[in-house]
């Protein structure tokens, strides 16, 4: 019989002072999304993926490990891949090359797109079904709802061809609609990437309740009042990310479970 708890854990090296400060602190926000996507219930066993560009010309950024579930993802866990998707260093783990051509594409299109954070949760997906996309149902759709893009559904992501079309139809947006597969955020930073995210889940998990009432059931937000909250939201989201909601993140997933940060 397997060793149980050999099974229950895995071994990974700490890289703590062996990365610069600044790419720790990066690799300790990643794996605390990582962490709270699995808490919110937004994962997807091991796949999709959240990632962070490490600063510097040669653009690295870091992507979970293919075989981790996302509450076994940790800073030193995470793998630092070039442009091409190879590691850089030695590593004892594998990536995904489906995510590695949908979040390559967006670092290296957007100087500001830092973080880049993708789900497949069913309500995200449902809407990205969904003929008119995300609708003004609610506040928490009006806030994000105009800064929304598409990209039509062109198979699982391996062709990295799809990278100038992800990057054309993402334009300067911060939210896309991955039509008939899921949802995708970017932030100047991981906290501003999750929060986008998580305005946009709870969009589109709000829409799909709404509608299961029917359409005609529906109460439409008067004339107007959509733009106003997109206004509204675009000033909001950076202080949200910044100064309020992430750094309260933060703190929840030390609470939960503090080995993400090791």
């Amino acid at each position: 019989m397997a060793d149980v708890a050999a099974l229950s854990s895995v071994e990974i090296p700490s890289l703590e002072g062996k990365v610069s400060e600044e790419e720790w602190k990066i690799r300790v926000d990643l794996a605390a999304a990582y962490r709270l996507v699995a808490y919110y219930g937004w994962d997807d066993l091991i796949f999709t993926h959240l990632s962070a560009r490490i600063p510097g010309r040669e653009h690295h950024f870091l992507l979970n490990p293919y075989n981790l579930m996302f509450e076994e993802v940790t800073a030193s866990s995470l793998v630092k891949v070039d442009m091409n998707g190879h590691p850089v260093g030695e590593t004892p783990f594998i990536t995904n090359a489906a995510g590695f051509t949908i979040h390559s594409a967006l670092h290296m299109a957007r100087e500001d797109a830092h973080a880049v954070m993708h789900l497949h949760t069913p309500h995200g997906q449902a809407v990205s079904a969904h003929a008119e996309g995300l609708l003004p149902l609610t506040q928490t759709a009006m806030l994000i709802r105009g800064d929304v893009a598409f990209h039509e559904y062109e198979g699982v992501a391996v062709d990295l061809d799809e990278r100038e079309r992800i990057i054309a139809d993402m334009g300067d947006k911060g939210a896309m609609l991955l039509r008939n597969h899921g949802t995708l955020t970017v932030g100047e930073t991981v906290g501003e990437a999750f929060i986008r995210m998580y305005f946009l889940e709870r969009a589109c998990e709000a829409q799909i309740y709404a509608l299961s009432a029917g359409e005609g059931n529906i109460n439409n937000p008067p004339q107007g009042s959509p733009e106003v909250t997109a206004q509204q939201g675009k000033m909001g989201l950076k202080l949200a990310a910044g100064a309020l909601a992430w750094p309260a993140l933060l703190r929840k997933a030390y609470r939960l479970d503090p080995s993400f940060a090791t």
